[in-house]
């Protein structure tokens, strides 16, 4: 009988996590693969709300968050351990997801031992490499190395196509984000209290008009995040409207916020929300403000429109489809958007109600049959 091939999965950030466990979990049930589980710990805390949730216990922990830590220091930490994981580990496979320094670096070290690199959430392009910065860069790097590229949409699969990948190469799978979603939701509605935490939230804001908030982009530091937190106070005047915002932790972000929104009666500023509790506050939310990428892909599979805090998408599909709409970080401009969306039903309506692009819930299994394909088990 053949030995079950290893496959190395490398993630360090809380959207890592979320997208990938369902991977992780569809390679632990089939008996073709071992899945060896190493995260770099990008981001500590919020890293490990998600393993928890998902039963995960990963079998190397670099711990690699430091404070204050430089790009470049970050890259040359994460290159040499993941290196001497890939050593020690001797995996067939290595799979990273996404754009962050973590899978940029596992790429890079892959590339450096020969190792064939899947790439999940592969061919996402915004076509301006300082806009996600560094993420374009990071996941450009990773689609000239990666032998397999899991694109989650048509329009991901026609941007690595533009760039001279095989076409061979290229499947499209949709997101794991959406197996994700739904697989925490059927937890919650068997179970809670998974998600209880929020009730006092819910009681003090009852009647009121929800608002979720996410803000977290380095491309946002500095005027964009005081005009975020500027146009959060003009929507929180609203008597009819309650903002639910969980702060990132990072203290470009959170000073900001804390000083100009703290204190005021319908702004709730809370801890950074484990995943079931970040669920739920999308299942409560009527609109979702936020510059993050992986909400612009969550919300719309429970019907949520997005407004997104940034000029430019590598998610266009769901701008395209309706679900979404840039409006940067000019004041007016987001304000004008928010109240458009509460005071015009057929607006609300028309992106709420918008078909989501970015998958089906069955995108791990696809994933590892794929895999399965090429390592010819």
């Amino acid at each position: 009988m053949t030995e079950p091939a290893k496959i190395l999965v490398i993630f360090g950030t809380r959207p890592e996590a979320i997208k990938l466990f369902p991977v992780v979990r569809a390679l632990e049930a089939d008996p073709r693969f071992t899945p060896v589980v190493c995260v770099s710990a990008q981001h500590r805390q919020m890293l490990d709300q998600v393993l928890e949730i998902a039963g995960i216990a990963p079998d190397h922990d670099l711990d690699l968050m430091r404070p204050d830590q430089t790009l470049d220091g970050l890259t040359a930490a994460l290159l040499t351990e993941l290196g001497r994981v890939m050593d020690q580990v001797q995996p067939a496979r290595v799979i990273v997801q996404g754009d962050t320094a973590t899978a940029m670096a596992g790429a890079l070290a892959a590339y450096y031992r020969k190792l064939p690199v899947d790439h999940i959430e592969a061919g996402l392009r915004s076509g301006n490499i300082y806009h996600p910065w560094p993420e374009e860069v990071n996941r450009k790097i990773i689609g000239t190395i990666a032998s397999l590229h899991f694109a989650p949409t048509e329009v991901s699969q026609a941007a690595l196509l533009a760039e001279n990948v095989d076409p061979a190469r290229v499947h499209v799978t949709g997101n794991t984000v959406i197996d994700a979603l739904h697989w925490v939701t059927a937890r919650i509605a068997a179970d809670p209290a998974l998600a209880g935490g929020l009730a006092a939230l819910e009681a003090r804001f009852a009647g009121k008009r929800i608002i979720g908030v996410t803000s977290h982009r380095r491309e946002n530091f500095g005027d964009g995040m005081d005009n975020i937190a500027a146009a959060i106070r003009q929507i929180a005047a609203r008597p009819d409207v309650a903002v639910i915002f969980p702060v990132h932790l990072n203290p470009n972000v959170r000073g900001v916020m804390n000083a100009a929104l703290g204190g005021l009666d319908n702004v709730a500023l809370i801890e950074p929300l484990d995943y079931p509790h970040f669920a739920r506050l999308l299942s409560l939310a009527e609109i979702m403000l936020t510059d993050s990428g992986g909400v612009q892909e969550e919300a719309p599979a429970l019907g949520k429109p997005v407004l997104v805090m940034r000029e430019t998408t590598e998610r266009s599909e769901g701008v395209t489809a309706g679900t979404a709409r840039l409006v940067g970080t000019d004041v007016t401009r987001i304000v004008t958007e928010i109240f458009n969306l509460l005071d015009d039903k057929a607006a609300y309506e028309a992106m709420a109600r918008a078909h989501n692009p970015f998958g089906d819930g069955q995108s791990a299994r696809r994933i590892v049959e794929l895999i399965g394909d090429e390592v010819g088990q």
